[in-house]
């Protein structure tokens, strides 16, 4: 259950039975009354704002419409204390029998605690990664896959029917590139004297068994056909081996994809799936005949002062009209964005989710723009920008080139420091902040490292049921048994740590409605802390502890607050796609 969700409702209840009206007499908007945690504990377990978002509507004071409201909320049954604070904040502090029953179904839901609804079904697809397939996954990829793999993690906990998609860019100039150096290692293994690979070819070490494999299967005949007919040959087989390195190095991260769409079948058929995306915007009227001016600053590549078909994007949202198709008829690259968009919409999904780096900033208003104009608005697309990584080792940078072959592979970092710290830590800052990984760091055992200390704190949970069945061998630690006991709970610590439990299900939906996967590494850490803490509380004062071998009930009600804080950093560990350890070693 939410508790801000429920006590939500309540006071719009009471609003509602306050019989409040609108100056004109109208019904009140009630959809901005929130309960949220108040800023400072010390005021109380939940605040309301609702006297203040309604004042000005009804004309009213706000702390006397505080006041009428706090009123009411005083016949609360669960609540013990409520008071009128700022400029009209109503601060609710519940009674202490409401946190140990709120306990009894933390521990009967287990694993489903924190599950939501909010998504309502809704059909959703996280794109994420979709690097070049033109060598293995490098350390820079790395934030993504987390930010986009925890996300749809999230999504999905929080309700939407999530898909997680990769697009294989494999109809690009990077493939031709590719194909090129690919046969260049293919002659190589053929005893080929080939020098110096020569600059604009990837050189990387990776190209060689697949060389290899090529002298293997087809000996010296793929230099006895046309150059164009090989390269195709040598192009497809170097993708689907790059792709298989790349699914490799992704699963090494826990990153599962269940769609890989091959931007090349955008292409097929004589770009049939392009041509048709065209026309369905030319039919909404969002297609004309034209020219751009310049660019400010330097002209790209492709620009042409030529007529050319143009996509009007500045009409819904764009700076700028794209073109699609240049004016000696070939398609832009945009133009398979297009396509690529209409299939996403074409297969039913109503939320579209984009996880690119921090140098995709151009592709934020094109697509938005294209969005609008392909769905009319119906359905949702965001784009969320990350930052680059910047790598250290003790304090010193780490550098890196792709292009040179002499890079740091996702691979060589997992084997570093494991996939737990890497998972963690590049959601223990928003997507869109640079972020700092020290290979050093992330492996610290100590309250500084933050994956640490969430983990430690769940094999310190496991810990406790050892100890438990230990000290009381033959008595049970049922689910059924430590809900029952949860009324004994009475320490100020016990009761701080189930208000911090309390807060999981509230964390899920947001984090899911602003897209914020970094809120549960935060959540995690601040749980982990409060644990801890009444961990230590036991260590001064025995009375505290967790297991009390002449105090059977109260070692259950105990135990079932150790279970409930394990259960949530289970929960809240696997959605981020990193282990909850048992123990540590």
């Amino acid at each position: 259950m939410n508790i801000f969700a429920d006590f939500n409702e309540r006071v719009v209840r009471v609003v509602q039975e306050l019989g409040l009206k609108d100056k004109d007499g109208a019904g009140l908007d009630l959809s901005r009354i929130a309960v949220e945690p108040p800023r400072d504990a010390s005021h109380g377990d939940l605040a309301t704002n609702a006297a203040m978002v309604l004042a000005k509507p009804t004309g009213q004071n706000p702390r006397a419409l505080a006041e009428t409201i706090a009123a009411v909320l005083r016949q609360d049954k669960d609540v013990v204390k409520v008071d009128v604070a700022g400029p009209g904040f109503v601060n609710l502090k519940l009674s202490d029998a409401f946190w140990q029953v709120h306990l009894a179904s933390i521990i009967a839901d287990g694993k489903n605690y924190g599950r939501s609804t909010v998504g309502g079904g809704r059909k959703t697809n996280v794109e994420y990664v979709s690097a070049n397939p033109t060598g293995p996954m490098h350390v820079g990829h790395c934030r993504g896959a987390v930010v986009g793999d925890a996300l749809a993690n999230l999504l999905a906990f929080a309700g939407y029917d999530v898909t997680k998609e990769y697009l294989i860019n494999d109809a690009g100039s990077q493939i031709d590139v590719l194909g090129r150096s690919a046969f260049l290692r293919y002659r190589q293994a053929l005893g080929d004297d080939m020098g110096e690979i020569p600059s604009g070819l990837y050189p990387g070490d990776y190209l060689v068994p697949v060389g290899q494999d090529l002298a293997a299967d087809f000996g010296r005949k793929l230099l006895q056909m046309p150059e164009d007919e090989a390269l195709a040959i040598v192009k497809d087989r170097t993708v689907a081996a790059m792709m298989v390195m790349i699914r490799e190095d992704l699963a090494l991260l826990n990153v599962h994809h269940e769609v890989f769409f091959s931007e090349r079948t955008l292409h097929a058929d004589n770009a049939k799936a392009i041509r048709e995306a065209i026309s369905d915007l030319t039919l909404k009227g969002h297609i004309y005949k034209g020219t751009l001016p310049p660019p400010k600053g330097e002209k790209p590549d492709d620009w042409e002062d030529r007529e050319q078909t143009l996509f009007r994007s500045t009409e819904v949202g764009d700076d700028m009209d794209r073109p699609l198709v240049k004016s000696d008829g070939s398609y832009t690259y945009f133009a398979a964005d297009v396509a690529y968009l209409k299939d996403k919409v074409d297969r039913g999904f109503e939320k579209l989710i984009f996880v690119l780096g921090a140098d995709h900033g151009g592709y934020v208003k094109r697509m938005e723009a294209l969005a609008k104009a392909v769905t009319e608005g119906r359905v949702e697309l965001t784009v969320l920008l990350c930052q680059l990584v910047k790598l250290f080792r003790d304090g010193e940078p780490v550098r890196m080139s792709k292009r040179s072959g002499d890079f740091i592979t996702l691979r060589d970092v997992v084997d570093e420091v494991g996939r737990d710290p890497i998972r963690f830590m590049m959601l223990y800052r928003k997507n869109d902040a640079p972020l700092d990984f020290d290979f050093a760091k992330v492996t610290e055992q100590s309250k500084d490292n933050p994956v640490f200390y969430v983990q430690y704190a769940s094999a310190r949970c496991h810990s406790v049921f050892r100890q438990a069945k230990e000290q009381l061998p033959g008595q049970e630690f049922t689910r059924k048994t430590l809900q029952s006991a949860s009324g004994l709970l009475a320490d100020e610590g016990e009761l701080a740590l189930i208000r911090k439990l309390a807060e999981y299900p509230r964390m899920i939906e947001s984090a899911a409605i602003a897209l914020e996967p970094h809120r549960m590494a935060f959540y995690l850490y601040d749980l982990a802390s409060a644990f801890h803490s009444q961990w230590n509380r036991g260590t001064d004062n025995v009375d505290l502890r967790f297991v009390k071998v002449n105090e059977p009930e109260l070692t259950n009600a105990r135990l079932g607050l150790v279970q409930a804080v394990s259960d949530v950093l289970t929960s809240g560990l696997a959605l981020i796609g990193a282990e909850a350890p048992t123990e540590m070693r």
